[in-house]
């Protein structure tokens, strides 16, 4: 008899052979193009040093003495609650709540909203890191449709409708999504939250790139719609290029009484853990509102390494680009050049040196290759050539 639980064996086993490729290219000392690196502080977009010393430095003077919130300090909040109300947006500070993360975020309401074997629907193609999740949580994802368009890609609402049991819990929407870059228009969330208010279901809106869209395009937030229950994810990682700053949040809106339960069983959660850094909660306020000078100009960054990308990589016959309007990430659809996109994307890493993930990570419709467009510019024009020869050539 076995002396682990069954959910071990999600997490254990070998590395899969493109982890495997990219561990010798890297140990040969051959060099290797990561196009797939989704961390900003890895492309040169940094948050100003001295803004976060001096943030970091006061503090850790307010921190002196531990006096810990569950829902998180409520100077933190209440910024992030003025940060929404600039975008026309009301959350009630009160109804705020910090966590270490997205990721973390999500642990919380998959607990809070289902139990195990019940279900949590999310969009497909779907970020790998939900399985994980969900395991923890023994709750079951079931995923509806993202599907390719000519302008890039939407929701099938009628079958996101047609997914929809009696034991479905939640609705996932993630605006603009990873890895596609898609942005839920305005006609998407209404029907969205439509569906949510017929099942009475909560919606879990996951904003994390909502400051990098692009075009025309507007983020719609389904919290400012009268849906019974909304929780708005977001976090300092994505927003100002913070990652190691592990602060994210929760923010609860809808029927009064679902909110006030939802809060204080949130609430309850967080107490047990405690698990935000102290320092970086009282930091929080000076990092989001000193930072806005630098969001605005890595948000013009983001846009332009986007505008590159696309330049250069439209107009290609032997596979497809998808445009993304929002995020950090592109798909390719390789279907005209393999049924394998795994060993496609081995071979370009083994032969090239260039770095991507493979479709199937991400549950793609079709063969296809994931990208970021993060890099400086100089590699974009460097190696995009290079990858677009490379699959001309297959």
């Amino acid at each position: 008899m076995s002396v682990f639980s069954g959910m071990v064996a999600h997490f254990t086993g070998s590395a899969n052979a493109l982890t495997q490729a990219q561990a010798r290219v890297r140990a040969s000392g051959r060099p290797l193009i990561d196009l797939i690196n989704g961390n900003p502080t890895q492309h040169g977009l940094h948050f100003p040093a001295a803004t976060l010393q001096a943030a970091l430095a006061k503090a850790q003077v307010a921190a002196a003495v531990y006096r810990p919130d569950p829902k998180g300090q409520a100077v933190a909040r209440q910024a992030i609650s003025a940060y929404y109300a600039t975008q026309g947006a009301a959350f009630d500070p009160a109804h705020i709540l910090l966590t270490p993360g997205t990721s973390q975020s999500y642990w919380y309401l998959f607990q809070l909203l289902a139990d195990p074997g019940q279900e949590i629907l999310t969009p497909q193609p779907s970020y790998p890191l939900f399985e994980f999740i969900a395991s923890l949580c023994r709750v079951t994802l079931t995923p509806y449709a993202l599907v390719r368009s000519a302008a890039g890609w939407e929701i099938d609402i009628a079958g996101l409708a047609a997914a929809i049991t009696p034991n479905t819990r939640a609705i996932v929407l993630i605006s603009p999504h990873n890895p596609t870059g898609h942005v839920a228009s305005a006609a998407e969330v209404e029907a969205l939250v439509a569906l949510a208010a017929l099942h009475r279901l909560p919606i879990i809106a996951d904003e994390v790139f909502c400051e990098f869209i692009f075009g025309a395009g507007q983020h719609q937030r389904p919290a400012n719609h009268a849906a019974p229950l909304v929780f708005t994810l977001n976090g300092f990682s994505k927003m100002l290029a913070l990652p190691g700053a592990k602060l994210g949040w929760i923010a609860v809106s809808g029927e009064a009484a679902l909110v006030r339960t939802a809060v204080a069983a949130l609430e309850t959660i967080a107490d047990t853990f405690l698990a935000t850094h102290e320092w970086i909660q009282w930091a929080a306020a000076d990092l989001l509102t000193q930072g806005q000078a630098f969001l605005a100009d890595y948000r013009r960054q983001i846009a332009e390494r986007a505008a590159l990308a696309h330049e250069l990589l439209a107009g290609a016959d032997h596979f497809h680009l998808t445009p993304a309007a929002g995020g950090f990430y592109l798909t390719l659809d390789v279907s005209r050049l393999t049924s394998s996109d795994e060993h496609l994307a081995l071979d370009l890493l083994l032969e090239t040196g260039i770095l991507t993930h493979p479709g199937w990570y991400y549950d793609l419709p079709t063969p296809g290759l994931v990208l970021s467009f993060l890099s400086q510019p100089e590699i974009l024009r460097s190696h995009l050539p290079r990858l677009i020869a490379y699959l001309a050539g297959n």
